[in-house]
């Protein structure tokens, strides 16, 4: 029997390491360790920073900025983790029980026109950013999933942040709670993308919408999945050709006596 092409090889291999990656991240232990950690050093302020969307198709990336009060664990036990392990009904229950013991909540968002312009990596930390300085408490300590930001507060760069600090995921259930909501008010304004079930990722039903449809104005017109089906793709790299090719250089001769 024929051995398995390379690409499906490959394809099997990727779809093993996101198996082996979410039964790993199911083993860590959401706690506020860190933050309990960061207080034995004298910060009392400590804000979680996480976002959602990062990888959608359509609409904007979401950044949520959480501080708890050192009493915070038993959202732990209520169980709080990486929003993205969670259904959506014990989202929604604990963004309930984040918002009304927090300290401070803070979301901001920025749209697709950006993420265009700038890339989903400095989009992501714009937003941060701006959800850490639209908190209504100054922080003394930033516990940010696997990031840093432009901003003068000391910061902790905490891989799988989500999965280990209750801050973090706070902010990651905020976030994600946030963009959802807006997701599903948006598939009334842009409806046949189906964004109401999938939140802009490009699962095959949005694909097969864009194919049929083509991107709407709140595609992010920069990711492949969308540039490879807009229609005005092709022309718009026609004209910024036409615009931006340099014309042979004339030559020189000079005079001979």
């Amino acid at each position: 029997m024929a051995s398995a092409t390379p690409s499906i090889r490959s394809k099997k291999n990727v779809v093993k390491a996101a198996a082996a990656k979410q039964r790993m991240l199911k083993q860590l232990i959401c706690s506020d360790a860190p933050e309990q950690a960061l207080r034995h050093c004298g910060f009392l302020m400590i804000a979680g920073v996480d976002e959602v969307g990062r990888g959608a198709l359509f609409g904007p990336v979401v950044a949520a900025a959480v501080i708890l009060p050192e009493t915070a664990g038993g959202l732990a036990s209520a169980g709080l983790k990486d929003s993205k392990q969670l259904p959506r009904e014990d989202r929604e229950r604990l963004d309930v029980s984040i918002r009304s013991m927090a300290l401070a909540v803070s979301v901001a968002e920025v749209d697709a026109e950006t993420i265009d312009r700038v890339n989903i990596y400095q989009a992501t930390r714009m937003a941060m950013l701006a959800a850490v300085q639209g908190l209504d408490v100054v922080p003394d300590h930033l516990l940010i999933d696997a990031m840093r930001i432009d901003h003068p507060c000391q910061q902790t760069k905490l891989i799988y942040g989500d999965s280990l600090s209750l801050s973090i995921a706070a902010a990651s259930v905020v976030a994600k709670v946030h963009r959802d909501a807006l997701m599903r008010e948006l598939d009334v304004e842009h409806p046949g993308y189906g964004l109401a079930s999938h939140k802009g990722y490009g699962t095959p039903a949005h694909r097969k919408a864009l194919l049929v449809q083509g991107p709407s104005m709140l595609h992010r017109r920069s990711f492949a999945p969308v540039r490879a089906v807009d229609r005005n793709a092709e022309l718009e790299d026609l004209v910024a050709g036409e615009l931006f090719e340099s014309e042979p250089e004339e030559e020189l001769v000079w005079p001979i006596d």
